[in-house]
């Protein structure tokens, strides 16, 4: 265990929806665990996993980094979006340098859409009950 923590590591924390992903990035062989498992069976959809190697590919540094992501909330694209989110500003604490690929990318905001929240007197956020004229 201590020749674990005695190895550099670069964490940071990516958000999108409801889910909050915890990424910490060192560099290796290009191992992906996402809450203890592979990325290929936590993530079910290949658009999910081509979403969460994209920052790779922006700064052509495929199969560089190992990945360990804790993540948590909201369902699949949330998630994937978080652990992107996270990713990518795992890789800017590594060298600063990549960061305008990546800003540029879009991959450094912070995604703001959320659900919004039911009111009162609505079927749902927005919409209206069906009116009834007898």
């Amino acid at each position: 265990m201590a020749a674990a923590q005695a190895q550099k590591f670069f964490y940071a924390t990516g958000r999108r929806k409801t889910s909050a992903a915890r990424v910490f990035l060192r560099p290796g062989s290009g191992k992906i665990t996402v809450n203890g498992k592979p990325l290929d069976t936590y993530l079910s959809r290949p658009t999910s996993r081509m979403v969460v190697v994209q920052p790779f590919g922006i700064i052509e540094q495929n199969n560089k980094f190992d990945i360990f992501v804790t993540v948590a909330g909201g369902g699949e694209s949330g998630q994937a979006g978080a652990i992107r989110h996270g990713v990518s500003r795992a890789l800017v604490a590594f060298d600063e340098t990549h960061r305008s690929a990546l800003k540029k990318a879009g991959f450094l905001t912070r995604d703001p859409r959320m659900v919004e929240r039911k009111k009162y007197g609505k079927a749902g956020a927005r919409r209206r009950y069906q009116y009834s004229k007898r």
